[in-house]
């Protein structure tokens, strides 16, 4: 359950102490993670994580301070909504997540790879260009998600994007103070949870500029066995027999959702379509996760697929099928492109 706004405005004092801390401790911390790294498979596992933990957490308080500036220079936060401020805010998002991106990058020697055959607006070299869009992603855990809403926001791209995202979510300081102040939609779970939240999507889409990016994750959460079950048994029960069989095919994703789709695209009819499929981290979604599966020298590939306004179905049967139809796709690229990354690490031993 996700606390009060009151109580989350904790955390930001909490995360200056804790950094100043982890400061004051660092040869400390420095010795037990090199001692630890010795008795855990991998290369220096304890430290890499130490120091990423360690950048996460003074990038997480380097943006607090800013906001905090700018909640001042707003006049105490009444010009916050404005679109000078609004574009502070995502020029301070956006060099935090480069930051952020650039040390995975270098502690854990990732690489991000677009496939070659991959084009969308996003790839033609003027920034921000040249529509509104709709951006439907496969949901493959935070690390995917902060290197697609990096991707989006670089220097490359510079799209302002419209994050559709779980509350629990808030509980992240920056994440609660940015996309608060910035056009986003928290998303809730329980009774008439779906109405609502297509309800919010539909007013986030309204205004769409050429410059946005409106970002849905479909499947609603990251693909574990028990949510696939549950997803299957939900649409079974709702008689949707042929739309169960065909993710039932699906091996790597759940079925998308499409009432947060349709309701953006009734909303803004003239935003284009980009599909995104995202391989690599999908397998870290908790601490726990990252623990045991910490990914180091290793390559995560993007792909993009673009749908012009014109060629988008607009009718609820035909958008579904077709968003099914894109799933399978997906599905099928996250296949072949698992099984080359598989086959490519058996011929470099």
């Amino acid at each position: 359950m996700l606390p009060p706004r009151r109580v989350r405005r904790v955390a930001g004092p909490l995360l200056i102490g804790a950094l100043v801390l982890a400061v004051a401790l660092l040869p400390v911390l420095v010795v037990v993670a090199l001692v630890a790294s010795l008795f855990l498979p991998g290369r220096l596992r304890a430290l890499r994580l130490l120091g990423f933990g360690l950048v996460y957490l003074a990038l997480e308080v380097a943006g607090l301070a800013a906001a905090a500036v700018l909640w001042l220079a707003s006049g105490l936060g009444r010009r916050l909504a404005t679109p000078a401020f609004r574009a502070a805010h995502y020029t301070v998002l956006r060099l935090l997540l480069d930051a952020l991106v650039r040390a995975a990058q270098r502690l854990f020697a990732l690489r991000l790879v677009t496939d070659g055959e991959s084009w969308s607006p996003l790839d033609d070299g003027v920034p921000g260009s040249t529509n509104a869009m709709v951006v439907l992603s496969r949901h493959a855990g935070p690390g995917d998600s902060f290197l697609l809403v990096q991707t989006l926001m670089n220097r490359d791209h510079l799209r302002r994007p419209r994050i559709v995202l779980k509350d629990l979510l808030q509980a992240d300081p920056l994440i609660d103070v940015y996309l608060n102040r910035l056009p986003s939609t928290f998303v809730s779970s329980g009774p008439g949870a779906g109405e609502r939240a297509e309800a919010a999507i539909a007013e986030l889409a309204r205004d769409l500029g050429e410059e946005d990016a409106l970002l849905i994750f479909p499947e609603g959460a990251n693909v574990t066995p028990e949510r696939r079950v549950t997803a299957l048994r939900r649409l079974r029960e709702r008689g949707l027999l042929a739309a169960a069989r065909r993710a039932e095919a699906m091996r790597h994703l759940l079925p998308p959702r499409p009432g947060g789709v349709a309701a953006a695209l009734r909303a803004a009819p003239h935003a284009d379509v980009v599909l995104v499929a995202h391989t690599g981290l999908e397998h870290l979604s908790t601490v726990r996760d990252v623990w045991r599966g910490l990914p180091v020298d290793k390559t995560l590939h993007l792909r993009w697929w673009f749908v012009p306004a014109a060629e988008v179905p607009r009718e609820e049967a035909e958008l579904t099928d077709w968003l099914y139809r894109w799933w399978a796709t997906i599905d099928e690229w996250i296949s072949a492109t698992s099984d080359d990354t598989r086959q490519q690490s058996i011929d470099s031993r």
